[in-house]
């Protein structure tokens, strides 16, 4: 710290209690000053020598045959007014950071001007502010702090926009030109790891990260701190990384961690005021800087602070853009009353709605403009699509959630950005064990939802043992299973059997296969009274084909015995929901697909 020695004889106060100071002399002293509750007991030519304004108060007194000077609005205190004596009687004083606003705002209040005496204590003051204080980082914002004891003169002095400026200043630095201390407790960003990943050991200790300065300035009261970063993001020379790594941290310092201690009458006012701070100081450019997880707990507490919509609705926007790198932890907003839920579902789907139509603008954007640079595209989309299902799967378990949530929450993601529908499945059959009381039309409307097509082996294999789901629903798991294990063979077969095709044939005949399954898949739902009838087809073919049913595994071979026991054993008592959407594969997939689907009458003999 920086310090500044005025004067060279010693210290000749004292203080007879804690309210009245002295000065040891032969001479008897001849002025009483009040400044607050203390008194000054000094001696008039020493400080009519060097003050104008005591001067004038003098005479005054004098005048009206007044004992004592009373200031009781004097800047700074009786702590300030003795070092302004002290410099008076030509007594040893030392500046530093802490006491040089003060004394800087007493000396202007006394009127210690060059006018009045040469080499006077606001010229002293001056001098040490330029030439140590200002060029100082640390002492720079100690003397800052202390400002605002001594508001408004060191407002009106200029103090407190030349430190702020004196700070901005330092922050746009280039790092490799940092060469005073500075404080750093956080983990180094990837970019800084990756800079110095080539550097020798000793040059690694020497190196300064890009985001040096965001701690020091965390001791800042809120006020002082707006204005800082105001003046850090008006030079121009910081990025949107270092500011929300800035606003992150000072975030950390100052909210607090618990959910009662934010909603606490106490400090609410305050914590209301830093939220809406923390957003207003936010990067301008939506799509860069701030993580989205940083940005989602911002929004966690502003709704728990009950801050500005302004607020709220600029959080949301700058989510909307970054939502592709959230979590669900991230998502699970606590909802708040009259929700019955455990979290706001709503806020996330207005997120999802919001993400998903900037993306279509930008997609419109980057067509009519050519832009290849654009935040937002496919593989965010994807990424998004698998957020929500992991989402849904942790907000299944909530048994206040209605199914129309649910519902909206899985529709609000589009079809391709699920090319997978494992996780959907996980999700609904979470929400399955949960809602034991689903009816049978609510059940089927909530499977409706996943594409048994786009599961994976693992996912169906699950699905065509899972007793929760619909039987129409295990009867497409099953046939696509076996669909699937019979276009592997003939892939197989093809392969071996065909090699004089050439790429262009081959395309054409997967392409026309894929055809045909689509157009069978087409009609697996039949009639109830053609049932029965399928499943008689199904018997007597079986007799001239036993091979396509080894294309299924053994536990769909279960299933398919369970299901076609359940078509003759209890024709005359299942149900509308299984007439009408259960079918038999037989009559669907002719050649190879009938012979395996005819095979398996005896799998299943109950479907819950």
């Amino acid at each position: 710290m920086k310090f500044m020695k005025l004067g060279s004889k010693p210290d000749a106060f004292q203080a007879d209690g804690k309210c009245i100071r002295y000065v040891t002399s032969d001479l008897a002293t001849d002025v009483t000053i009040n400044v607050g509750e203390v008194k000054f007991y000094l001696h008039k030519f020493p400080l009519l020598s060097k003050s104008s304004r005591l001067r004038k108060l003098v005479l005054k007194a004098s005048e009206e045959c007044c004992d004592e000077i009373n200031m009781v609005d004097f800047p700074g205190g009786p702590k300030a007014f003795e070092i302004c004596a002290k410099f008076c009687y030509g007594m040893t004083v030392t500046l530093n950071a802490y006491n040089v606003v003060a004394a800087c705002c007493a000396a202007e209040y006394l009127e210690m001007t060059e006018d009045v005496d040469r080499g006077n204590l606001i010229f002293k003051i001056e001098v040490f502010l330029n030439s140590s204080i200002f060029r100082s980082w640390k002492d720079s914002i100690i003397v800052l702090q202390t400002t605002k004891s001594v508001l408004p003169w060191s407002e009106n002095l200029k103090i407190v926009g030349r430190c702020i400026d004196s700070i901005a200043s330092k922050t746009s630095l280039d790092p490799a030109k940092i060469t005073w201390s500075y404080t750093y407790n956080r983990k180094l960003s990837v970019s800084d790891k990756t800079a110095g990943d080539g550097m020798k050991f000793r040059e690694k200790i020497v190196s300064v990260p890009k985001d040096w300065w965001v701690e020091d300035i965390c001791e800042l009261d809120i006020d002082l701190y707006k204005r800082v970063m105001t003046a850090v993001k008006s030079k121009g020379r910081m990025d949107g990384v270092a500011i929300c790594e800035a606003l992150k941290t000072y975030a950390v310092r100052w909210l607090p961690d618990s959910v009662d201690s934010l909603d606490s009458d106490v400090h609410s006012w305050r914590n209301k005021l830093l939220v809406e701070t923390i957003v207003c100081l936010l990067p301008s450019d939506r799509g860069v800087g701030c993580s989205c997880s940083f940005l989602l707990k911002l929004l966690k507490v502003a709704i728990l602070v009950g801050v500005d919509n302004s607020a709220k609705e600029d959080l949301l926007k700058r989510i909307s853009l970054k939502l592709y790198e959230a979590s669900v932890k991230d998502l699970l907003i606590p909802a708040r009353p009259p929700q019955t839920t455990l979290y706001d579902i709503e806020m996330v789907l207005s997120i999802v709605k919001r993400y998903m139509m900037l993306s279509h603008d930008l997609d419109v954007a980057k067509n009519e403009m050519g832009c290849t640079d654009l935040v937002l595209g496919h593989g965010s989309l994807l990424s998004v699509g698998k957020l929500i299902d992991e989402y849904l799967e942790e907000i299944a378990r909530d048994p206040n959630l209605s199914l129309a949530s649910f519902i909206d929450l899985s529709q609000s993601v589009p079809e391709f950005a699920r090319p997978v529908h494992d996780g959907l499945y996980k999700a609904i059959d979470t929400y399955l064990k949960e809602h034991l009381s689903l009816t049978k039309v609510e059940r089927k409307k909530l499977c409706s939802l996943m594409d048994v097509k786009k599961l994976t082996m693992d996912a169906s294999m699950h699905a065509a043992q899972n007793e929760r789901l619909p039987l129409r629903v295990v009867v497409q798991v099953l046939f696509f299973e076996q669909v699937r294990s019979v276009a592997g063979v003939q892939k197989l077969r093809d392969t071996s059997h065909s090699t004089t095709n050439t790429d262009e044939e081959s395309e054409k005949t997967a392409a026309e296969d894929c055809n045909s399954l689509e157009k069978q898949m087409s009609r697996i739902k039949i009639k109830e009274d053609a049932f029965q009838e399928k499943c008689e087809l199904a018997k007597q073919s079986s007799k001239n084909s036993k091979s396509g049913i080894q294309l299924l595994p053994s536990r769909s071979r279960r299933m398919f015995d369970k299901l076609w026991g359940f078509g003759k054993g209890h024709a005359d008592n299942r149900s509308s929901e299984t007439s009408a959407s259960s079918q038999s594969p037989t009559s669907m997939v002719p050649g190879d697909t009938k012979s395996s689907g005819s095979s398996s009458r005896n799998r299943r003999h109950s479907i819950s």
